[in-house]
């Protein structure tokens, strides 16, 4: 029986764009950002970032020094919050009727302060709440050190939830981080659009 369900933010919550990222931040002076940014997982800077290797100021620092010039933490925040196309309530508010329905429902996400400066904010939604009005937990890579699809991660939020595999959801639109959530037995969804999960999930719940 299922008893926990876990999202992945970026692609499956809100609507995302890398393109629009790379071209924020060639916007702030940084040329090579398509070099460095994925759909899924960053490398370098950005994956140490997100990662939780560097901090925000020491990402920035590390930016202008790659880029040859000086790029404000405005400048960054503005690249990342690139990815952000929209945010569908229909989503949300499928994720507060989840837990109306009794379902622990926690975020497992590969990401980083400036997306969370942002999330975890009142601008996050129209009404004004922060991410964590909707979520009863949330996993952040850049907070436990580790990064999608390594396993420890998945191992961390399901202790962190006290939740068996088999007991347990995740959604996530990458394939890496689906294949690496499934081979420790967890049940796994992965959808092409941000709103697509909606009826797979209860096609699954009828089911498990």
């Amino acid at each position: 029986m299922i008893r926990n369900i876990v999202f992945d933010l970026g692609g499956v919550i809100f609507e995302i764009d890398k393109r629009q990222a790379i071209q924020r931040f060639n916007e702030a002076g940084f040329a090579d950002a398509a070099q460095y940014l994925d759909a899924f997982a960053q490398v370098g800077i950005f994956g140490q970032l997100e990662s939780g290797a560097i901090t925000a100021e020491q990402f920035q620092q590390e930016l202008s020094l790659l880029a040859g010039k000086e790029i404000t933490l405005e400048g960054c925040y503005r690249g990342w919050q690139g990815y952000f196309v929209q945010l569908p309530q229909c989503n949300l508010d499928k994720v507060l009727e989840l837990r109306e329905r009794g379902y622990r429902v926690s975020l497992l996400s590969n990401t980083n302060p400036f997306m969370m400066q942002w999330a975890r904010s009142s601008a996050f939604d129209p009404a004004g709440h922060g991410i964590e009005y909707y979520f009863d937990a949330l996993y952040l890579s850049y907070e436990m050190g580790v990064m999608k699809p390594d396993r420890r991660i998945y191992e961390m939020m399901l202790a962190g939830e006290h939740a068996l595999p088999d007991e347990t959801v995740f959604i996530d639109d990458g394939p890496h981080n689906v294949a690496a959530a499934a081979a420790l037995g967890i049940h796994t969804l992965q959808p092409q659009d941000c709103t697509a999960w909606h009826i797979m999930l209860e096609q699954l719940l009828q089911r498990v």
